[in-house]
């Protein structure tokens, strides 16, 4: 089908949406109602954009027709240059909705089991881990999507050696996804008396959280250990055997959830991120072979790239896959990263229309 005739097909299509959505039968029925909802929403911006561009093609036309007629010089002139405007208009709203109509990762509306790890650096990368876990719960926040903690793991001097952090919203893994990789952070530390700069790094780990029914886990593959709560706290901490420690035994993937005072909520907790993070593996093998054929501007799947290097003496901030530098690190860090997330965006949205 043509671009033209896949753009109708959408546009009728969203009519029968706004039909049904007039439907008594439908408006009594939540789980119709929602899903229409949901997908008249996603319809809504492709149709807005095509009934823009068609408005634009019949003022070219109108115009066009003044031009023909030749009875007024000062008219004509005036046509002439609203049908250049106009023809750039359409232009840039053909490619707008090439962008629109790029088929959308079935996860972006999902939430997300976001982890953070220090790397290379000691103490400094444990540090830098408890930056990183500060500056998403403040971009989090500053989204109004809910956050919990899952499960921390502190360092020396306040820092983190691994966090686990659930965040809960709408469209989330399409928003933070890119966010997965190896950060790099170039400072002072606190704990340098000479002033030089030092290099470590942190790890990020964004995979969409997933229900029971769409990843199921066979029992007979889990070891499931029990043990005391460890880290300050109440006089009921170290006392009672409530922290989890799941091992899933083909994969050898670890979990442990300590957080709730529940030996159950905490088993739930663990198995939540085991789920997501055995989808995650199952969906990385399976693009592993798309990756290596497809040059990607944006490599959310390989997270043994260095994504991005903090700097803080310049207040820098680079991303390197997509060579975006911005000077303004200190907001960053309070979680502004609206303008670098809207840049990974694009750049995705845009390598993926080359590659269409």
């Amino acid at each position: 089908m043509d671009f033209a005739g896949k753009l109708q097909e959408i546009k009728e299509k969203f009519e029968q949406i706004n039909e049904q959505l007039a439907d008594p039968e439908i408006l009594s029925d939540q789980k119709k109602l929602i899903k229409l909802s949901k997908e008249r929403s996603n319809l809504e911006p492709i149709v807005d954009s095509y009934n823009e561009y068609n408005k634009a093609l019949l003022n070219i036309e109108d115009n066009q027709e003044i031009i023909n007629s030749g009875e007024d010089a000062e008219l004509t002139e005036m046509a002439q240059l609203e049908i250049e405007d106009l023809k750039e208009k359409t232009v840039e709203l053909e490619e707008k909705l090439k962008i629109l109509l790029i088929p959308k990762d079935p996860n972006d509306d999902k939430d997300v089991i976001l982890e953070v790890r220090a790397g290379t650096g000691g103490e400094e990368a444990g540090l830098f881990a408890g930056d990183l876990l500060r500056m998403y719960t403040r971009y989090v926040e500053l989204k109004g999507w809910k956050h919990e903690l899952m499960d921390l793991n502190e360092a020396g001097l306040g820092g983190v050696k691994e966090a686990v952090m659930a965040v809960r919203g709408e469209g989330i893994y399409g928003v933070l996804k890119y966010e997965s990789g190896v950060h790099r952070v170039q400072r002072v530390p606190a704990t340098e008396g000479s002033g030089r700069v030092h290099t470590s790094a942190a790890s990020v780990v964004v995979m969409p959280e997933v229900e029971d029914v769409e990843f199921e886990i066979d029992p007979n593959d889990l070891r499931i250990d029990v043990y005391r709560s460890g880290g300050a706290g109440g006089q009921n901490v170290n006392k009672v055997e409530t922290a989890i420690r799941i091992t899933h035994n083909p994969s050898g993937l670890v979990v442990q959830c300590q957080d709730e005072r529940s030996q159950l909520k905490n088993r739930m907790k663990a198995m939540k991120v085991l789920q997501s993070r055995l989808f995650d593996m199952k969906q990385r093998e399976q693009n592993s072979e798309l990756a290596a054929t497809r040059k990607s501007m944006v490599k959310s799947g390989d997270r043994s790239d260095k994504i991005r290097t903090y700097n803080y003496p310049q207040n820098r901030v680079t991303d390197h896959r997509i060579g975006l530098t911005l000077y303004n690190l200190s907001n960053i860090m309070e979680g502004d990263l609206h303008e670098l997330i809207e840049k990974l965006q694009i750049a995705d949205k845009t390598e993926k229309l080359k590659n269409d």
